[in-house]
């Protein structure tokens, strides 16, 4: 059931030059608990003193299940003119917010029984991929699964948390990790890195209706485009799972 609290900025830092990562712990003290793929409400008021919330996915890696966390993390893009945008970057360490959550079922599921993951991101649509990094390395020791991670980004820049999914493919070689730059590549790319948006290397990959599972977060174009590829390809739509990300002002 989702909570309403305020939260108190611990930790931040610039993943790119307009996103930022912010780790928020409860100002009450309490633990939160949430299954990785759910996200949080960040509540505040317009300058004319009219109510709205934001929606932000938790990022943090915990324990891989609903163990509660001390820490609250997301990625934040600044958009122009945006009225969160302004919250955010005039959030210092200490400063605090008011939030509501868990919410939302863009989670795995105990009773699937898949034998690959596609995960497909643009942006900050990564970040729910990234707390379910210690849920993927449980399921690595209990079936014989894969999983494929394809990020978009513009350039090398824009790829957030990008060190940490090469370091955790490194790591599980069941674990595969494409960086698709649709703008500019690398000055030294690596052999994960494909040119173009992340329907290259979607195609490269062959979804299989037989073995697949695939989660789409980010850009609704990518999202609706991802899942018409998929369709096509003959996956049953409950195994596509979306989140569209949405930049609001």
């Amino acid at each position: 059931m989702a909570e309403h609290f305020s939260l108190r900025l611990a930790d931040s830092r610039m993943l790119a030059p307009a996103v930022r990562h912010l780790a928020f712990e409860r100002a009450d003290g309490a633990p939160f608990a949430f299954l990785p793929g759910q996200f949080v409400q960040v509540h505040f008021h317009y300058a004319d003193g009219k109510p709205t919330k934001r929606s932000y996915s938790v990022a943090t890696i915990g324990a891989g299940d609903a163990t509660p966390v001390q820490r609250i993390e997301m990625a934040v893009s600044y958009v122009d003119g945006g009225a969160a945008t302004e919250i955010f970057k005039g959030l210092e360490q200490g400063g605090t917010i008011e939030a509501s959550g868990p919410y939302g079922r863009f989670c795995l599921m105990d009773n699937d029984a898949n034998q690959r993951y596609v995960l497909v991101a643009t942006g900050t649509g990564v970040t729910p991929y990234r707390a379910m990094l210690p849920q993927f390395k449980t399921l690595f020791a209990r079936r014989d699964i894969e999983v494929a991670l394809i990020y978009g980004a513009r350039n090398e820049t824009e790829l957030l948390y990008g060190d940490e999914f090469e370091a955790f493919a490194q790591e599980n070689p069941r674990f595969r990790f494409y960086a698709c730059f649709s703008r500019s590549v690398r000055a030294q790319p690596r052999a994960h890195d494909r040119s173009g948006r992340v329907q290259v290397a979607l195609e490269e990959i062959k979804p299989d209706p037989a073995r697949d599972i695939a989660y789409l977060c980010g850009n609704p174009d990518m999202v609706d485009q991802g899942f018409n590829l998929l369709k096509e390809a003959g996956l049953p739509i409950p195994h596509i799972r979306r989140e569209k990300y949405v930049s609001s002002r």
